[in-house]
């Protein structure tokens, strides 16, 4: 066989290798579906004028995906959604309605953390947009496909779950889940997963689709769980860890040694190195990765305050910590006097990722020691660096 030939067998075999993928993918499988949306982003694009503005719902989704407690895979991110998906049986209907609460919650946190800042460009673009939440939840049977090395999903029941985005139901912040659903939950369960909001009833007629059934519920009643980002008193809040110590060294001295990410080794706990792009360290948005014990934690600078005379604030968000996701670190800079300052680690996080209670309590007390160590760490470091200058 010549060269011509072995190449018209090639294309042969390329031709034929779709048909397979088809076939395979004409399996349907039971699978969950759900879309966290962002209301108001595309106002918000295209009004505020900001040009930071798409990269803050660029964090934004990261913080959707990071929300994600129960196992789901993303199929897509869409501009100002993402679609997840979870195969094989539905999650119980109180773990779904904990799912729509965390991803509510850490959303909000996160825009409440940006707005804050109201001399950032950010801060300063976001008054006058309401930028929320609402997600839509359905399961059935749904073709999955794999094409190359992305995984897509098809059928009838996808185009329901983006169909469903469009509904009439008022507002603009709740939790919808079809029927396709809550047919797979007991009653009982149901009503027992929304003791604490109204779950109402609603319907929407889609062309070629028919008449679509759903019940909903309104996440508002949750901005009472919002956390506290200003440093006041959150010991309250079951996610907060806090320590303090007083330093001998001015408070400016402190912030530019916590600030220094070449330093972070010398005194966060376990911590064995740290990368980053030294062509963008002190930058707010910079983000740095540090070895601590046999893993390695991702951090990135999202806040800085140093207007008034007496505090000093600095923080940041942590991404990839499997056990804390979407938390941020507060570091808050008291001045004593003119050589001494007051230093508090302030750890928020909106839940530890394990079903167990056990584990939760084991891990917060784990962090606070993690914690308690670093600033006895940072404090020392410090004064040394400071007596040595």
């Amino acid at each position: 066989m010549g060269l011509l030939d072995d190449l018209r067998a090639s294309r042969r075999a390329a031709g034929r290798r779709p048909t397979v993928a088809i076939a395979e993918a004409d399996l349907c499988t039971p699978t969950l579906l759900c879309i966290p949306d962002i209301s108001g982003f595309t106002r918000f694009i295209q009004e505020s004028g900001s040009q930071l503005a798409p990269f803050l719902v660029a964090d934004l989704l990261e913080i959707l995906i990071e929300a994600n407690m129960i196992g789901m895979q993303v199929s897509e991110i869409q501009g100002d959604a993402i679609l997840f998906y979870r195969i094989g049986p539905p999650p119980p209907i109180r773990q779904m309605v904990e799912q729509c609460r965390r991803i509510f919650l850490d959303f909000q946190n996160y825009l409440r953390l940006v707005e804050r800042d109201a001399d950032s460009e950010l801060g300063i673009a976001l008054r006058g947009y309401e930028l929320t939440l609402k997600i839509i939840v359905h399961y059935g049977p749904v073709s999955v496909a794999q094409i190359r090395q992305h995984t897509k999903l098809m059928g009838k029941e996808v185009i329901v779950v983006h169909r469903l985005l469009k509904n009439n139901v008022m507002g603009s912040e709740y939790m919808l889940f079809s029927d396709g659903y809550l047919r797979t939950q007991q009653p009982t369960d149901i009503a027992q997963s929304f003791n604490w909001t109204r779950l109402l009833r609603g319907s929407t007629a889609y062309e070629h689709l028919g008449r679509i059934r759903y019940r909903y519920a309104h996440l508002t009643p949750l901005r009472q769980f919002l956390a506290t980002l200003d440093g006041s008193d959150s010991s309250s809040q079951s996610g907060v860890l806090k320590v303090r110590r007083a330093v001998r060294v001015p408070a400016r001295y402190a912030l530019r040694v916590i600030r220094n990410f070449r330093l972070r080794p010398s005194w966060m706990e376990k911590a064995t190195g740290v990368h980053y792009d030294v062509t963008k360290a002190g930058r707010l948005g910079t983000s740095y990765k540090v070895d601590v014990g046999n893993g390695q934690i991702d951090f990135q600078t999202v806040q800085l305050f140093e207007e008034e005379t007496e505090r000093l604030e600095y923080v940041e968000k942590i991404s990839h910590f499997r056990l804390f996701p979407n938390s941020l670190l507060f570091f808050f800079i008291e001045v004593i006097d003119e050589h001494s300052c007051l230093v508090t680690l302030e750890f928020q996080c909106g839940y530890v990722a394990s079903p167990l209670r056990s584990v939760r309590i084991g891990q917060l007390r784990r962090m606070r020691r993690f914690l308690g160590r670093s600033i006895l760490q940072l404090a020392s470091l410090c004064e040394r660096m400071y007596e040595r200058r």
